[in-house]
């Protein structure tokens, strides 16, 4: 039996969270609020992501426009089904009574109220990624549900990135210490298939070893603990990440974890490591605007504007440098790459434009990126650039993305098993035990 057809109603913030959201409902029909198109009118000026998003879509209803879309809907294409505009309707009695103002998400109840009513043998559901805008609607008894495309369905194998296989014979793991050259993966018989560049810990009866799975080679090797830039992994967790961090034939790394367990330190001392190899260092983050203010409200001259957000990377920065020690020539050397732009501290949105050929390119924060947005970064990426995206898919800032639909979870579950890529999750904070209680407990 044929799956009914049904009518999804889009609210702003899916639009500007992908923009090629009209193609991803299958033969179901699309309706877009007219009060959605003013609303867009407001992002197209501007250099954030977001706005990118608004021109984009613009361009798109710009290329299948008509006057069936306003009349019936147009065609989006074999297997698709049609998109319309819808013009505002009058509140219903229900809404008249429910809500007073005449706001922009009101108005999109409204529209999805009247399709409801008008279509009576169809499903009409309200498209939104705004948790209160769908709750409004379920009191209405209007169907809604967030954006689902570019949405993980489970991130438990993002947070448990490290197998943990017992019952390997001790002769192995003894074998395992002695041949640098590692081991070959058959010899182990794990009896279920081992993802490219997975770490692992490996136990028998009497022994025990942090190991590695090398797709090129095909064989299990030996992680060692080892330094990077004077700071030494203080975990199974952050040897694996450093570990990734230091290897060449890895070219794009996501590390996940809670506040304090060390992944942008450890990032950035993996970079400072191998400073000779690379053109560059970039270490960047995005900017989240305080609650509805961008950063242009703020006092000061650009640079002013931006140093609180840029100071936890400092902070990063003079943990390495401490670590030296003031007198060595490591610390100076440090200093010396900043001034001579070496290594770059900066916003995401100022490396537009900027060639990342043969660039260690960090970006922190990274859950607070829309799954659009992290393509847009990678797909830059030039010969000989390695790219780490760190965060804790747990904090996100962004009122719009999830654990879930966050750029940094997206790129962990879509890229896991490529043969240039390593996930590590690292799980015990390392910054002090009340900053871990806190993380824990708050």
């Amino acid at each position: 039996m044929a799956e009914k057809k049904k009518i999804f109603v889009l609210d702003t913030n899916v639009i500007l969270h992908d923009h090629t959201c009209i193609y991803h409902f299958k033969e179901n029909d699309i309706v877009i609020p007219i009060v959605v198109l003013e609303e867009l009118d407001k992002f197209k000026k501007g250099n954030d992501q977001i706005n990118f998003q608004a021109r984009e879509f613009t361009r798109e209803l710009d290329k299948i426009s008509g006057d069936e879309l306003f009349n019936g809907g147009v065609s989006l294409g074999d297997g698709k089904g049609k998109l319309s505009i819808e013009l505002g309707k009058e509140f219903s009695e229900k809404l008249k009574n429910t809500f007073m103002e005449q706001t922009p998400d009101h108005r999109i109840l409204a529209i999805t109220d009247y399709l409801l009513t008008k279509n009576p043998k169809k499903d009409v559901l309200l498209v939104s990624q705004d948790i209160n805008l769908r709750m409004k609607a379920k009191a209405l008894g209007i169907m809604a549900e967030d954006y689902k495309a570019g949405k993980v369905r489970s991130i438990e194998k993002i947070e448990n990135s490290i197998e943990l296989i017992e019952g390997i014979p001790d002769s192995l793991i003894s074998k395992l210490y002695k041949d640098e050259e590692g081991i070959p993966i058959e010899d182990f018989n794990f009896g279920y298939d081992i993802k490219a560049h997975q770490y692992i810990i490996l136990k028998g009866e009497n022994s025990s070893a942090l190991a590695h799975y090398d797709p090129f080679q095909k064989k299990i090797n030996r992680v060692v603990k080892e330094k990077a830039s004077g700071i030494m992994p203080r975990n199974a967790e952050q040897t694996f990440a450093l570990d990734a961090l230091l290897r060449p034939e890895i070219k794009l790394i996501s590390m996940t974890g809670k506040a304090g367990t060390g992944k942008t330190l450890l990032a950035l001392a993996a970079a400072l490591e191998q400073k000779k190899e690379f053109n560059q260092i970039y270490l960047a983050r995005p900017i989240i605007a305080l609650g509805d203010k961008d950063i242009g409200y703020l006092p000061g001259s650009a640079k002013e504007k931006i140093g609180p957000y840029m100071q936890p990377l400092l902070d990063n920065l003079d943990v390495i440098k401490n670590n030296f020690g003031k007198n060595t020539k490591n610390f100076t050397r440090i200093d010396e790459m900043i001034e001579d732009e070496k290594l770059i501290i900066t916003p995401l949105a100022y490396i537009r434009g900027r060639s990342l050929s043969n660039v260690y390119f960090i970006v922190d924060e990274a859950q607070n990126l829309t799954p659009h947005e992290v393509k847009t970064i990678i797909t830059r990426a030039g010969e000989g650039t390695k790219m780490i995206f760190t965060g804790d898919i747990q904090q996100i800032d962004s009122p719009y993305l999830d654990d879930k639909s966050n750029g940094l979870s997206y790129l962990a579950d879509k890229m896991k098993g490529q043969d240039i890529f390593a996930h590590v999750n690292l799980i015990k904070g390392e910054r002090s035990y009340l900053a871990d209680l806190a993380s824990d407990l708050l």
